[in-house]
């Protein structure tokens, strides 16, 4: 499993922007490192005496700064609900996390993701071009870009954890393509998936992510550009599902692709199809991330594939709350040796 090995370190003050999967993940990590933890979301949070929550319009730019405060260490782990509205949302969110870190000195952490780079041509490297044609593409590469020039012109430190699609406990299933299979494949339905089932796709378990996160603002190395978060080798959705359903003890999974021409005509009607037309590219070929970089310099590697599969089913398993237990055991793993 991934995650950090404490080191001699002074203890700090991390404010993490999000209290979605990865940002409570990160938060409860940084806890048990004996960090001082503060989590700002819009609706807040039940304070305990490991982290404190506080509400807060994290695009209001003078509200954040005020309620970051002094830090060392700000994580940008926030994740606008309406996937429809991204272009609208992302702009301002983005601006004032750039000015809270710059006003408080802390060094900002990203959680990013893939989109930036548009149509792959091969495995994905942190060098790939940022060569995205689709909105949402565009506008990641575009937030990346205002943030590194900030960087670049010595205003504040920045850099970015790039993870492809979530999979792993607390993860509601509308934002992760294998959690929301679960039920489907619980009761021995027929999965239905966007794209191809067949071609090898990139999955990146939250706990990696958020011990990314961590690795990054712990080491001076990772200042002024992106790394991507180590994850298990690719599976297809049909591979993913299968290994799902035999842990779940659910009948044979039958997984198939929901027909391109049937997606574009419900995008006519449902926006949210619409969107995931725009970004067919992630699901109709090979989407597979390479980070082999992040764990030669750091020496982190991934949560092995079954572990991932089993953290993901116990956090679903009838009789208990997702991501309540798993997370907790998904994320304390070893530096690779």
């Amino acid at each position: 499993m991934l995650s950090l090995c404490v080191e001699e370190y002074e203890m700090a003050r991390h404010v993490v922007v999000g209290k979605g999967p990865v940002g409570s993940t990160t938060a409860r990590l940084l806890a048990e490192q004996g960090h001082e933890v503060l989590v700002l979301s819009r609706s807040g949070g039940t304070s305990t005496d490991r982290v404190e929550h506080r509400a807060v319009d994290a695009a209001d730019a003078e509200a954040l700064t005020r309620a970051v405060g002094r830090a060392d260490l700000l994580y940008n782990a926030v994740n606008p609900p309406d996937y429809t509205t991204w272009s609208r949302d992302w702009p301002p969110l983005a601006a004032a996390l750039l000015t809270a870190a710059e006003r408080s000195g802390a060094g900002l952490v990203v959680m990013g993701n893939l989109y930036g780079y548009g149509r792959p041509s091969g495995p994905l490297t942190p060098q790939s071009p940022l060569a995205a044609t689709d909105e949402k593409g565009r506008l990641r590469a575009q937030l990346w870009t205002d943030a590194l020039a900030a960087h670049q012109a010595g205003r504040l430190r920045v850099t970015e954890a790039r993870a492809s699609d979530f999979v792993g406990p607390g993860i509601p299933p509308a934002q992760s393509h294998l959690v929301r299979q679960l039920e489907t494949l619980r009761r021995g339905r027929r999965a239905w998936v966007v794209g191809d089932p067949d071609v090898r796709h990139s999955w990146t378990h939250v706990p990696d992510a958020a011990a990314t996160l961590i690795a990054l603002g712990a080491d001076d190395r990772s200042w002024g550009r992106a790394w991507h978060v180590p994850s298990p080798a690719p599976r297809s959705q049909r591979q993913a599902l299968t290994d799902l359903a035999r842990a779940m003890g659910a009948p044979p999974a039958r997984v198939s692709g929901i027909p391109w021409p049937v997606l574009r005509a419900a995008g006519l009607a449902v926006p949210l199809m619409r969107e995931v037309g725009a970004i067919r590219h992630q699901w109709d070929q090979e989407f597979v991330l390479d980070a082999s970089e992040t764990t030669a310099v750091f020496g982190l590697a991934a949560t092995p594939w079954d572990d991932v599969v089993r953290s993901t089913v116990a956090a679903v398993q009838p009789g208990t709350s997702a991501g309540s237990g798993s997370s907790a055991e998904a994320g304390t793993g070893r530096l690779k040796k």
